[in-house]
């Protein structure tokens, strides 16, 4: 017994081996494509599977298919969402711009899989084939574009954005933990004026709160589907009712409300969405990478850095310093974000290809944007559970470091002027002393309203100039 079989094609024979539930065209994909080893992620995967099943659903409903075939075919889809034949699925990333390849992969391994169900030769294509029967109603160009949509969608829905309140909710625990500890505002990385820990953090939770928003905003486009424009939107060789009931099928199964494309030339030709996730997944790193950036930067020393902030020690940081202890989980989100930023620059280029009626980078952007999603939900919920539930304010530090800033004289300049206000900072400096002691010693206010004007819990509230 061979360990392969002969399947044709268009093009003649082709070696398929004899386990594999997928077929002829998949396997010239796979010699076509030897690039990356990059195989289509698991969600565009479960994406396929949902598009299949609810067009084998849909073309039952409309007399297209039978039920005996469409019972089955939707047997095996299922099992295609639920990842039984993820192993199968082994097209490169790097493929035909359309996604036919995948499309194929897709419609061969449920289509073996079903005529096994049945009791069928594997490789034969009957009972059921895999374009006349599981493509039915279907193009790749219609089908790819879908799957991005969905995937993208449940993504979002079940992964960033939950990932994304969470962090918020943990950035603003410490706003309330810390709204009485005090600590030097930093502009350019020199001294600034006071501000509390709490403030500090506020912003953060805010920059995450937008994202939110932003996030959710990309619903209204994601929800529009391509499926039934077929291969250049005209919907050639699928009935008008085929789109709406495949994809309430298809919003079923996802509990998310999916709609056929307002206009199924844009949904096929163009990919703005993807790019438009992208650019908000982009912004999404930016604030992160600022976050980070700043946890890491007050949590340094801890002897001869900022040492404002304490994060938890996970794991030996130097392999030749003992004792060291890096910040480990910052600098791993440093890196998720910095890939998104890199992945928005490929959708970007890949969102603006394929002239006419298709794009033609559409497996790189699906691939490139569903990482995107991943990485950020899962960075973001590591973040939270590894680090910043963690986080403890070295409040004695920090409170000893305001006294001595230069900063202080800002809350002077009201009172005698700007250019006085300078003069005494730079003696403060000259001399080594606090801002404080020079306007003792020069007796610019009585002691009781030095201690009102200077007091850093005053300089903290919004508003005390005008007052």
């Amino acid at each position: 017994m061979t360990d392969y079989r002969i399947e044709t094609d268009s093009l003649g024979e082709v070696k398929v081996a004899a386990s594999a539930y997928y077929g002829a065209q998949t396997q010239r994909a796979m010699e076509n494509f030897p690039i990356s080893g990059k195989r289509m992620p698991r969600e565009f995967v479960r994406a396929m599977g949902i598009i299949k099943c609810a067009a084998a659903e849909a073309n039952m409903s409309l007399g297209l298919l039978d039920q005996k075939r469409g019972k089955t075919i939707v047997r095996a889809a299922k099992e295609v969402v639920d990842g039984k034949f993820d192993h199968e699925f082994v097209v490169d990333v790097y493929q035909t711009g359309s996604g036919t390849s995948t499309n194929m992969n897709a419609n061969e391994i449920i289509s073996n899989r079903a005529i096994e169900l049945l009791g069928g030769k594997i490789g034969s294509k009957t009972p059921i084939h895999p374009n006349d029967h599981v493509n039915k109603c279907q193009s790749s160009n219609d089908v790819i574009p879908s799957a991005i949509h969905i995937s993208a969608l449940e993504g979002i829905e079940k992964n960033l954005l939950p990932a994304l309140n969470d962090l918020h909710d943990a950035l603003s625990a410490k706003v309330r933990q810390f709204h009485k500890v005090l600590k030097i505002g930093r502009t350019h990385l020199q001294d600034a004026l006071p501000i509390r820990l709490g403030q500090e953090f506020s912003g953060y939770a805010t920059q995450i709160r937008h994202d939110i928003r932003r996030v959710k905003g990309l619903r209204r486009h994601f929800r529009e589907l391509a499926l039934g424009g077929t291969a250049i939107g005209t919907g050639l060789n699928a009935p008008k009712e085929f789109a709406p009931l495949a994809i309430k099928k298809i919003s079923e199964f996802t509990g998310i409300p999916f709609t056929p494309a307002n206009n199924p030339f844009e949904a096929i030709a163009a990919r703005d969405a993807a790019v438009e996730a992208s650019g908000q997944l982009k912004t999404i790193a930016v604030s992160l990478m600022k976050i980070v950036n700043d946890l890491r930067w007050m949590s340094s020393g801890p002897r001869c850095g900022l040492d404002e902030i304490t994060i938890p020690a996970l794991q030996p940081g130097s392999s030749v310093m003992p004792g060291k202890v890096n910040p480990v989980i910052l600098e791993s989100v440093m890196m998720i974000c910095a890939t998104v930023m890199g992945n928005d620059v490929a959708i970007t280029i890949g969102g603006q290809h394929g002239n006419f009626e298709l794009n033609t980078m559409m497996p790189m952007m699906a691939d490139h944007l569903l990482e995107s999603i991943r990485l950020l939900a899962n960075g973001s919920r590591n973040l939270v559970d590894r680090c910043v539930n963690g986080i403890k304010a070295n409040e004695e530090h920090i409170g000893s470091l305001i006294e001595g800033s230069l900063a202080l004289c800002t809350a002077l300049t009201p009172i005698i002027g700007y250019d006085a206000a300078a003069n005494i900072a730079k003696d403060a400096f000259t001399t080594g002393k606090t801002i404080r002691q020079v306007l003792r010693e020069r007796k610019v206010l009585p002691e009781k309203e030095l201690s009102r004007v200077l007091n850093p819990i005053r300089l903290t509230k919004p508003g005390i100039f005008s007052k």
